[in-house]
Order: structure tokens, then sequence, then C-alpha cells
């Protein structure tokens, strides 16, 4: 009996062990950064910005214009036209699309049936029946001209990293057309994520893994 005491006294122990080190492992998993995060806190050495030409159709040099101001007035980083001296560089692909969508709408009601047979009336004569049918149709068409922007950006650090990317479309705002909609929503999704970047390096969870591990020792 004493035995039996002894080892569920262990099993107890045991148990709290493993309780406390699940306990644990949420907070020191909470302390380790991503990759996406790790990448992001790089945001904060950008200091200087190249917007680099884009590639894609009609109206990406417009874009291109659109998005350095907006990236200026965010007031995030000098936005310099010499590439050798940024930081890091803004590339990707936009297009500002103006085209003709065409609708085409068709109601009506259709009846139609025939039959074919023949029969003799009460003097003998025969005939054949008719093919009968009802029909109302009314077709039309509406054409609507659109006016679309779509950017796809990225972030690129000096030794190549890519430390933020998103992709953008607009059909236009109440005061800005679509092209200058979709600069100003890359610059305000920038901005967010430098918000993200500042708020992991205050809370003290702007270290990757390895340097965690050293200020653990």
């Amino acid at each position: 009996m004493v035995v039996k005491t002894h080892r569920a006294a262990g099993f107890a122990g045991l148990g709290c062990l493993l309780f406390a080190s699940a306990a644990a492992a949420p907070t020191e998993n909470r302390a380790a950064l991503t990759f996406v995060e790790s990448q992001l806190v790089k945001l904060l050495t950008v200091r200087t910005v190249y917007v680099d030409e884009l590639r894609g159709a009609d109206g990406r040099e417009q874009i291109r214009d659109m998005l350095i101001g907006s990236l200026q007035r965010t007031g995030l980083f000098v936005v310099t036209e010499d590439q050798e001296h940024a930081d890091a560089c803004l590339r990707g692909s936009a297009e500002d699309l103006i085209f003709t969508e065409v609708y085409r709408q068709r109601e009506g009601i259709q009846v139609r049936g025939a039959v074919s047979g023949s029969d003799r009336d009460s003097e003998g004569s025969e005939y054949n029946a008719n093919s009968f049918g009802v029909g109302d149709t009314d077709e039309s068409y509406r054409r609507e001209q659109k006016h679309e922007a779509m950017a796809a950006v990225r972030l690129v650090l000096r030794g190549g990293e890519v430390v933020w990317s998103t992709t953008q479309e607009s059909t236009g705002a109440k005061y800005r057309g679509p092209a200058a909609d979709v600069a100003e929503k890359v610059a305000k999704e920038l901005l967010r994520a430098h918000e993200q970047a500042r708020e992991l390096a205050r809370t003290g969870n702007g270290q990757t893994g390895s340097e965690n591990q050293a200020a653990q020792r």
C-alpha cells in the first residue's frame, strides 16, 4: 500500500510538472515572431524610399506619380528620385483601365404547340388539326462605361528582402478617381503596417528567434 501511495504521488507530481510546462508554452510562443512579423519589423529601418517604374497596362505612369505623392503625405519616409541613396524600393505593377460593358436582357412568354392527325366529321369529310402558338418577347441592350484601377506593389530592401506587399483595386471614391484612390489605399495600408511594426517593437517582441534565445540565456 505504501508503494502504491508513493507511485500515485509521483504521478501527481508529474502531472503538475506537465501542466506547468503547458502553461508556460503559450508565453514562449507569443515571445517569438513569425517570419512575416520579423520581416515587418524591418520596416522601421527604412528612411528613404524610391518608387520604381511600374509594369502593366495603360495608366501605370500616372499611378506611379500618385503613389509618390501619397507616400510623401504619410510622413513615414523621404521619397527620393535617386535609387542609389534609397533604403528600400517600391516595385510592382499597375493599370488604369476604361472599358465598356454590354448587358443584354430578354424577357417574354413563348408558347408553341402542334397537333397532327386526321378525323372524320358527321358527313364523312376528313380534316387535319393545325398548330398554334403565343409569343411576346422583349429584348433590350444596355451599355455601361466603367473605370477601374489596380496596383500590386512590394517594398524591397537594398539586400533584396521583401518586407511588405499589398494589392489594391478601386472603381473610384467620392472625391478621387480610381487611380488616385488606389494610390491612397496603398499608402494607408503601408501606414497601418508601419504602425504594427512599431507596436511589435514597443512590446518587446521585435526580436528574431535567435535574439530571444540569447536574451533567455
